[in-house]
């Protein structure tokens, strides 16, 4: 029997998404647990495979990360993987404010996963993308940027929507998907 996973985050809002995406048919065992990673800097993919690398070591075991970014492209990218920073220090309002003198709201949100069977081991990648724009902060603001963020297509932004709604067309959700799919397609090969 395989070892649990263990998703590194101390964020329930999260966890939440994740548990709801990868569904009850999910063939391992999925536990959280918040670790203090370091807050690297570098581009996307190297900032998840190091997180992952550091997490199986304190793990001692199978772990699954996650690297969130949103890229305005006036901005041609930034603050990327910096968002987290942006977003505690201007709020909703002041990332879509930073880009009225662009007149550009466009932007992509993308997530990394990142995941080791443990130390050592290969570190898989799985990235999601959904592309949309930054918009005045509508709906609910309990959940990062979501209510500034709205999918190309869509009417409502991520934090108007209803979750199960979010859960199919989210960044994290492609990239969750993946993960799943890589996961399923391990099992039926041992």
């Amino acid at each position: 029997m395989s070892k649990p996973i263990t998703f590194v985050t101390g964020n329930a809002k999260k966890l939440e998404e994740v548990v709801a995406i990868l569904g009850v048919n999910f063939p391992r065992q999925l536990v959280s647990r918040k670790i203090d990673l370091p807050e690297l800097q570098d581009d996307m993919d190297e900032i998840t495979r190091k997180k992952c690398q550091e997490a199986s070591r304190q793990v001692q075991g199978p772990v699954l990360v996650e690297d969130t970014a949103l890229c305005f492209d006036a901005m041609k990218g930034l603050p990327g993987p910096y968002i987290k920073w942006f977003l505690d220090k201007l709020g909703p309002e002041g990332l879509w404010q930073m880009l009225e003198g662009f007149r550009n709201y466009s932007a992509t949100a993308v997530c990394t996963f990142g995941f080791t069977e443990g130390e050592g081991q290969e570190v898989f990648l799985f990235h999601g993308k959904t592309h949309g724009e930054i918009v005045s902060p509508r709906g609910p603001r309990d959940f990062g940027w979501d209510p500034c963020f709205q999918p190309t297509g869509y009417a409502q932004t991520y934090a108007e929507m209803p979750k199960e709604e979010k859960n199919k067309i989210s960044h994290r959700y492609r990239a969750v998907d993946l993960f799943r799919q890589f996961i399923v397609d391990q099992n039926k090969t041992e």
